[in-house]
């Protein structure tokens, strides 16, 4: 259970370089965060959402 919640954080963390809040107050930190997690689920599925690359299609 845990793996799959540790998943988006190193996502978060690794590939977009997110280690520090940026602003002071929790509404633009919150508006942030959800904003990398949604980009973090984009980033994980992002093989199923992209076309198979050498495929045609007519």
């Amino acid at each position: 259970l845990r793996a799959k919640v540790e998943h988006p954080f190193r996502v978060i963390k690794r590939q977009f370089g997110y280690m520090k809040v940026r602003y002071r107050g929790i509404a633009k930190n919150a508006a942030q965060v959800l904003t990398l997690f949604a980009l973090s689920n984009l980033w994980m599925v992002r093989r199923q959402l992209m076309p198979a690359t050498g495929l045609v299609r007519l």
